[in-house]
């Protein structure tokens, strides 16, 4: 389920698959037709998320470019053990910024943007 949590911060709620799948392509398709301006930093709560496939993955790396592409982020947040072995193992936890729970990437964010203003 997708949140608008502010103005440029979005959250979402993933879910196992088949929704997972719909839910990444949901969030890479807001993503991709917002204007450069407009597109949020987004969270992925991922704690109802047991197991990964590749096809998952292959979404969270198209999610990670088109947002990092415009300076925002993407942080995974309450990543399974299960889930960040299978990261590990392909490198992929040194490209994702994670935290360990949403309210924490949220504010990890809101002081990213609060030192950047000031």
């Amino acid at each position: 389920m997708l949140t608008d949590w502010s103005d440029d911060i979005v959250v979402v709620e993933l879910a196992e698959d088949p929704q997972l799948s719909d839910e990444l392509s949901a969030i890479i398709e807001r993503v991709a037709s917002s204007e450069t301006a407009h597109v949020p930093h987004v969270v992925l709560n991922m704690a109802l998320i047991g197991y990964i496939k590749s096809s998952n993955l292959a979404q969270l790396l198209r999610l990670r470019k088109l947002v990092g592409e415009v300076g925002r982020e993407l942080i995974l947040c309450s990543v399974d053990d299960r889930v960040w072995s299978v990261m590990s193992v392909t490198g992929l936890d040194k490209l994702f910024q994670v935290a360990p729970d949403p309210m924490t990437a949220l504010a990890g964010i809101q002081l990213g943007e609060d030192s950047a203003d000031g």
